[in-house]
C-alpha cells in the first residue's frame, strides 16, 4: 500500500511538472478572453474607448465575487437537483475508493496474512479496470461522433451523450463490492477477491467521466461552479468516510461491511437512469439552464435580424460597442448570473 500511496501522491505531481512547459506555448482558447484581447487591440488601433468585450462589462468588485461567484457552487448544490445528485453519487464512489485504503489491510493482511508490500499490489486490478474504462470511453466517444455525423436523434440529447456510461458503471460498482466482500475468506484463493478491483476500476472511472461531462454539457459557462461543488463534496466524503471503515468492518465483518456499501451503491445506481428519463424536465426548471437557453435564443434572434444571417463584428450594447467573435469562435460570452 505504501507503494500505491506514493504513486498516487507523486505521480500527478510528476505528470503536472512535465506538462507545465507545454502550457506556456498553448494558444488561448477561451472565447471571452479572446474577445477581450480583440477589443483591447481595436481600442488601441482606433482610439475608440467605447469598444469593449462582454467580459469587460461584468462586475469584478470584491462584493460581487464574494456574494455571487463564490456562493454559486453552494447555491447549485442546494437548488439544482442535477448537481446535488451527481455530487452525492461521485462523492460516495470517491469515499469508497479511499475507504479501501483501510479495508484492504483488513482483508489481505488480516485474512490472507499478506505483508505491506504484497497488500499494496492488490490495488493493481483497480488500475487495470481504469485502463479498460478509458478504452470503453474512447469507443463510446467514437460511436457518439458517428451518430452526431448522421444527425441521429439520440445524439442530440444531453442525457444520452454522456449518461449511458454511468448506467454501465453503477452495476459494475455494485458487483465489485459484493464480489470482494463474499469471496474474501481463507477457503477462497486471494486472487478471487483481488480481481474484484477490475469491475470497480471500470465502474469508478466510467462513472466520473459520465457524470462530470454531463454537468459540463448541461451547465456550460456555469460548469466551473458545478465542478467546484462536485470537487468540494468529493473531498469531504473522501476525508470523512474512511474514518468509519475500521469500526464498520470490525463490527459487521468483511462480507456484510462490503454488502452495506454495495446496497447503498445499488440505490444510487438509479441516479443516471432517472437523469435520462427526467433530465430534460429538470434542466427546463433550472434557473441556470433557463438563463443559458435565454441567451442562446437572444443570440439566434440577433443572427436572424442580420441580412446574411451572421452576427456583425461589433454590436451596440447599452450604448457601447461590443466586439463579437468571428465565425468558428466559441460564443460563450453571456453574462453570468
Amino acid at each position: 500500500m505504501a507503494i500505491y500511496l506514493a504513486a498516487t501522491i507523486f505521480g500527478p505531481v510528476l505528470v503536472a511538472g512535465l506538462a507545465w512547459p507545454f502550457l506556456l506555448f498553448m494558444p488561448e482558447t477561451y472565447a471571452p478572453v479572446i474577445l477581450k484581447r480583440r477589443a483591447q487591440k481595436l481600442r488601441k488601433e482606433t482610439g475608440d474607448a467605447s469598444i469593449v468585450a462582454p467580459i469587460e462589462l461584468e462586475k469584478t468588485d470584491i462584493g460581487h465575487i464574494v456574494t455571487v461567484v463564490l456562493t454559486r457552487p453552494i447555491r447549485m448544490i442546494c437548488f439544482e437537483p442535477l448537481v446535488l445528485c451527481s455530487c452525492i453519487y461521485t462523492s460516495y464512489a470517491y469515499g469508497i475508493f479511499y475507504t479501501f485504503f483501510q479495508a484492504y489491510p483488513i482483508i489481505y493482511t488480516g485474512i490472507y496474512d499478506f505483508n505491506a508490500g504484497e497488500e499494496g499490489l492488490t490495488f493493481l486490478p483497480i488500475g487495470i479496470g481504469a485502463v479498460i474504462a478509458a478504452g470503453i470511453y474512447l469507443c463510446w466517444d467514437s460511436t457518439l461522433r458517428r451518430a452526431q455525423a448522421r444527425n441521429t436523434p439520440w445524439a442530440r440529447s444531453e442525457e444520452m451523450r454522456r449518461l449511458p456510461l454511468a448506467c454501465l458503471a453503477g452495476p459494475l460498482f455494485v458487483l465489485s463490492l459484493f464480489w470482494a466482500g463474499w469471496t474474501a475468506r481463507k477457503s477462497v484463493p486471494w486472487i478471487v477477491p483481488t480481481l474484484a478491483g477490475i469491475p470497480f476500476g471500470i465502474g469508478y472511472l466510467c462513472l466520473f467521466m459520465a457524470l462530470l461531462n454531463y454537468l459540463v454539457d448541461a451547465y456550460e459557462i456555469f460548469a466551473a461552479s458545478a465542478m467546484a461543488a462536485s470537487s468540494t463534496s468529493r473531498s469531504t466524503f473522501s476525508a470523512v468516510l474512511p474514518f468509519a471503515a475500521r469500526p464498520m468492518y470490525g463490527k459487521l465483518g468483511v462480507p456484510w461491511a462490503c454488502s452495506l456499501l454495495g446496497f447503498l451503491s445499488l440505490i444510487m445506481c438509479a441516479i443516471p437512469f432517472v437523469f435520462i428519463k427526467y433530465g430534460t424536465k429538470l434542466r427546463a426548471k433550472s434557473k441556470f439552464c433557463q438563463h443559458l437557453a435565454q441567451k442562446k435564443r437572444e443570440e439566434a434572434a440577433k443572427r436572424e435580424r442580420e441580412p446574411d444571417g451572421k452576427m456583425p463584428e461589433d454590436v451596440e450594447t447599452g450604448g457601447r460597442r461590443t466586439s463579437r467573435p468571428e465565425a468558428g469562435d466559441n460564443e460563450n460570452n453571456v453574462k453570468k448570473d
